[in-house]
């Protein structure tokens, strides 16, 4: 009897040396014609005249909106735009289905100067105070170039980015969301506190409250001795591992699963009329892993479409 193995073999021989399967083989590619681009999508140069930063703001609009109807769109801005402006887009697009379970929303990035990189801009514009001004405290490390802009970027936000962009795509302020995640969720919690009304609701994913002594503690004491409401909806995330415990998912120093608790009990506590906050630790996650998870969550509870899913 015929080897199996055998005539396997010079089965795949013989059509190899007769060309069949020479070109699946050694496959050949076109030159490169040139980078992709996320179709429909905007960019507008959206410069600080203050600080004379070159700001962008990217814009992606849904097919379903017509731009040319009067009719208020919600809106979702979110930090970090190189990485999630993509990530949220594909949320929307794919799990959205067209407004069916989740709102077709105007998605708005907040990207960096050309000139500066996102790990700059974010230490520096997304930071309320500069921890290197002081002497470091045992087991501190801060390695970026500059901190401690984060009011000069708020300013930028509430006069400059959020009315322009607003007013270009009628933007309903009943449906205007922020989303950060890490350093982009410590700047979303000083626009909570600073600016509370420029945005509606208020998506902090994995809030590096631990940030310079976690001194955006102090910021909610002193905002609640001169303020006896806080109109917002705040819907906190962050992954199990984001605690300290063993490697290799677990967070070393930082107890980001401990501050996001911490900070729900304090402003429940206040007991703000207006405020409505929810905070998820989300099983299996670590602080890269859990973005994509949380901000699907987040974006169903925040702007719900009209199927079955609820909402915040």
């Amino acid at each position: 009897m015929l080897d199996r193995r055998h005539f396997l073999a010079t089965s795949i021989s013989t059509l190899f040396s007769c060309g069949v399967l020479a070109d699946a083989r050694s496959p050949s590619l076109a030159p490169a014609t040139g980078p992709y681009a996320l179709p429909g999508t905007f960019v507008h140069p959206l410069p600080d005249p203050v600080s004379g930063r070159r700001y962008e703001a990217w814009i992606d609009v849904p097919t379903s909106i017509d731009i040319a109807t009067t009719a208020p769109r919600p809106a979702v801005f979110v930090t970090d735009a190189p990485y999630a402006f993509p990530l949220v887009r594909s949320i929307r697009n794919r799990v959205g289905q067209a407004g069916r379970n989740l709102a077709d929303f105007v998605l708005v990035g907040l990207a960096p100067a050309a000139d500066e990189s996102s790990a700059d801009m974010r230490n520096r514009a997304y930071t309320p105070t500069n921890p290197r001004a002081r002497p470091a405290q045992p087991g501190e490390s801060y390695q970026g170039r500059s901190y401690g802009e984060g009011a000069d970027y708020l300013r930028y936000l509430a006069d400059i980015a959020v009315p322009a962009v607003s007013a270009h795509y009628n933007l309903d302020p009943a449906r205007r969301v922020i989303l950060g995640h890490s350093y982009g969720a410590l700047l979303a919690t000083q626009v909570l506190f600073e600016r509370s009304a420029l945005f509606s609701h208020y998506i902090l994913g994995s809030p590096s409250l631990w940030f310079d002594q976690r001194v955006m503690f102090a910021r909610e004491e002193s905002y609640a001795k001169t303020h006896n409401d806080l109109k917002a909806r705040v819907f906190q995330y962050v992954g199990e591992f984001e605690a300290i415990g063993p490697r290799p998912r677990f967070n070393e120093m930082n107890d980001l699963v401990r501050d996001a608790r911490w900070m729900d009990r304090k402003l429940r506590g206040r007991h703000y009329p207006s405020l409505r906050i929810e905070t998820h630790v989300l099983t299996g996650e670590d602080h890269l892993t859990v973005a994509p998870r949380g901000a699907t969550s987040a974006l169903l509870w925040a702007l719900p479409g009209h199927g079955p899913y609820g909402g915040g």
